[in-house]
Formats: C-alpha cells, structure tokens, sequence
C-alpha cells in the first residue's frame, strides 16, 4: 500500500468512525398539550435535557408544547400507533376507555398532595398493566392542582351552576354538569382561551394553573377553591421504541422518569397556592365553598364514586381498597 492509498484508507476510517455517534443517535417526538411555561410542560423540557445529557445526546427528545403537533385527545393514540415516540395527556381524559383511567378524578376521594400520591401508589401497577395491554409503556405521573370552580357570579349552592354553560374535559366533569342542571360543553385546556373569549362557556371546574394559562380573569370574576380532586398527567412511550433501544439508554430514560415525577410532584404542590395568588392579583375572587355548596359537591362526590365503583368492578374496588388501607 502507498502512501497516497494508506491516507485514503485512513481518512475513510476516520470518517467512518465520526459518523458513527450520528448513525446511533435516537430521535423522539414528546408532544404536550399545554404552554411552554406551565409546569407539566417545564418539566417535560427538564426531562428531555436530562435524558440527552444521561445518554450523551444517543436519545433526543423533542417537547411539542401547547397542543401543536396533535390535539390533547389525539396525544395517547398518537404514541400508541408510532405516530408519536412518546408523550403526556391528563389521563382522566381517556377514561372511556378504562374507569381505572379516572380514579383520580373521583371528587373528593383524594383532595390532598399526600393522599393523591397514596392514590397514585394503589393504582398505578393497574393502570401501568393497561397501558402496556395497548403498546404503551408508562413513564411518569404529575399532579395538577386541587380542583376549584369559576364562574362570572355568585355561587353560593349548587343550585346556582344551573343553566350554566360548563366546560367539560372528561367524564367527571360532564358528569357534575348533568347533576347540577348544567350544560356540559367538551372543551381541552388549549382552546378554552377562545372558548371563554367567545361566551361558549362560563363556568367550569379546573386548576389554578390552568385558570393562569387562560387568563380566565378576562371573562371570569369567581373562583372557589374547593379542592374537589387532584387529577394527574401521564408521560408514556410506545413499547416497540422503548424496547429498539439499547439496555444503557433504556436505564437512563427510567431514571430520568424518576426524577421528573420527583420533581414535578413538588414543583405542583409549591406553585398551587402562587397560582390563587395570581388570580387574586388579577382582582378575581378566590373564595371557600360556602358549607351549602361544599355539602352539594359532596352529595355530588358520593354519587360520581358510586357510579365509579360499579363501571369500575373489582379491579376498580380493589384499588379503592388500597388506597384506604394507606
């Protein structure tokens, strides 16, 4: 071999070997249903840092926040059929497809940070078993904030959200409309904005997050903190882009999860009560339930577990059980 000949070869396998880090990198696509700033979304941001700098930038991970790469309802089927390597959606949402997927929005079952992680802890192996069942395999779960009503008037009973235009964002929510004589309008957090701005509703029951991202004090002038439940966001993975993965890379998204549910779990409970304040600061009236109207949303409560518990079955009792003996 000449000199000439030698250099080529050794230029070649240097080239070889550049690209090679190239040709093993793993690209996703997280897409996310809410703003750039909200927590849910700060912390899926945080989670794709850690993931590429645990696995020297082999896994990438890109956040599509705010709703833009698929609708909220559409996120879950998205990474079910590959569309989308992973992604996170409030689990109540699908709860059609399975009660176990609403047990966290059974009102007043779990209205506190420790219990909802109580909750949490009895149904999660359940909840990760159906999940898995549909070529999804779960990551991590953060919590909202406790669950409060707005309005644009006085609600000093249930009574008073009748005729109401109510938004609803699962089956809870449309449920609480039927109960209450309200008018259930199915709206997700990205296009509630409009939905205020247009008069397509004008009283719901969500976060103070949430109520913050929408700016509800434009439409809105009631807010009731009455902690009715915590609800949780899921972040998941298809299992086949799981499993294409190499058993280091693997390891490194699990225990970046880990740490995103850690931190997002404090993160939620320290910024719940910087929201309210938020809403003070934008002149609303950040109120308790009077002892009529909390008396009403527990009758409510008790109703909606019931209804619950029988769509549920055992599977669904034996994660109630559970989380009582906790």
């Amino acid at each position: 071999m000449n000199v000439w000949t030698k250099s080529v070869a050794v230029g070649a396998l240097l080239s070889a070997a550049l690209a090679l880090p190239a040709a093993a990198q793993t690209k996703w696509n997280l897409p996310g249903a809410y703003p750039p700033d909200n927590p849910h979304t700060v912390n899926l941001l945080d989670f794709a840092k850690d993931v590429q700098k645990a696995t020297n930038d082999k896994l990438q991970i890109t956040v599509h926040p705010s709703a833009s790469l698929f609708k909220a309802n559409e996120i879950k089927r998205a990474v079910q059929t590959g569309q989308a390597q992973a992604g996170e959606v409030l689990i109540s949402i699908h709860e059609n497809e399975d009660p176990l997927f609403g047990v966290d929005v059974i009102p007043f079952l779990a209205s506190s940070y420790p219990n909802a992680k109580k909750l949490w802890a009895a149904s999660k192996e359940a909840i990760s078993k159906k999940l898995d069942s549909q070529g999804v395999k779960l990551l991590f779960a953060v919590p909202w904030g406790p669950q409060g009503i707005y309005a644009k008037q006085d609600i000093n009973s249930t009574a008073d959200l009748k005729g109401l235009k109510w938004r609803a964002y699962n089956v809870g929510t449309s449920r609480i409309a039927e109960l209450v004589g309200a008018q259930p309008v199915t709206i997700q957090a990205a296009e509630l904005p409009q939905a205020l701005a247009t008069g397509v509703v004008n009283a719901f029951m969500t976060s103070g997050s949430t109520g913050y991202d929408s700016k509800v004090w434009e439409t809105m002038t009631h807010y009731y903190d009455t902690q009715a439940w915590i609800p949780k966001n899921l972040t998941f993975v298809n299992k086949a882009a799981f499993d294409a993965l190499d058993k280091p890379t693997q390891e490194a998204l699990l225990k970046a999860a880990a740490v995103a549910e850690e931190r997002g779990w404090k993160l939620a409970e320290e910024k719940a009560a910087w929201y309210l304040d938020q809403l003070k600061a934008n002149k609303m009236k950040v109120l308790p339930p009077s002892p009529e109207l909390k008396s009403g949303l527990e009758k409510i409560g008790e109703t909606l577990t019931t209804d619950w518990t029988k769509k549920a079955g055992a599977p669904g009792q034996a994660v109630i059980d559970a989380y009582k003996k906790m």
